[in-house]
């Protein structure tokens, strides 16, 4: 089964400085309906001016990825982590006990485009930890690369370590390529398409488009024009 959430029937916020689209509810934005799938609780799509950002603010028990689409994102925070993040990077903090970071346009010229992403950990009171790592669009042309995943396999495919019992993958697709992902027997999967179109199991998703899949065997996602999608693999 496969049903799409339309991004047209995402909330939306609009701060001048950032545009922010919710696929679930978050902050302001409340939907019953959609207060997440399965692990995965908030996938924000966020383009924030140049020179602004998220000043210092705090966090708990929650790992949160950030992949960024367009520009460059400056992160601090707490644990004595910066770095700027851009096209390609990916970045997971597990919150924990607690965390403070702030998040900045690092452009004075150009948006940065980036998804936030959190994962509802495995259990709460975990130590706070950051890791961040750079896929190259060539291990993503084509194919699905895991970017996040639980150790054991985090660690064998050279991918960032979550807290939860998922996978996320990430791809980039040329027009007309298709990729396929086997799904096991009591599993489920939420796609986002970042950008472009995709056929999904003979729905179709636009750019903003995110689908909930359950009780399948395989996910094929075949690509209309050039495109770029995450696929969470959830327990």
């Amino acid at each position: 089964m496969i049903t799409v959430r339309p991004a047209r029937e995402r909330g939306h916020a609009e701060h001048g400085w950032l545009d922010s689209h919710h696929t679930f509810s978050f902050a302001d934005y409340h939907d019953s309906k959609h207060m997440g799938f399965r692990a995965l609780r908030v996938i924000n799509e966020d383009r924030v001016a140049p020179g602004r950002g998220f000043g210092t603010h705090g966090h708990r028990d929650m790992e949160i990825i950030s992949y960024v689409l367009d520009g460059a994102l400056e992160h601090k925070d707490s644990m004595g982590t910066g770095s700027v993040l851009r096209p390609g990077d990916v970045q997971r903090m597990s919150a924990g006990t607690g965390v403070s970071h702030s998040e900045y346009n690092h452009s004075k010229t150009a948006p940065v485009h980036f998804l936030q992403i959190w994962i509802v950990p495995e259990r709460a009171g975990l130590p706070p930890s950051y890791q961040e790592k750079h896929f190259p669009v060539e291990e993503r042309r084509n194919q699905l690369r895991l970017v996040a995943a639980r150790p054991p396999l985090a660690v064998r495919d050279g991918a960032l370590s979550v807290h939860q019992d998922m996978a996320l993958y990430a791809g980039v697709l040329d027009a007309g390529a298709s990729v396929r992902l086997p799904l096991a027997a009591g599993r489920h999967a939420w796609v986002q398409v970042a950008r472009g179109a995709i056929d999904l199991g003979g729905k179709q998703l636009a750019s903003g488009d995110g689908a909930a899949v359950s009780d399948e065997a395989e996910l094929v996602l075949a690509a209309h024009e050039a495109s770029e999608v995450l696929v969470f693999d959830l327990g």
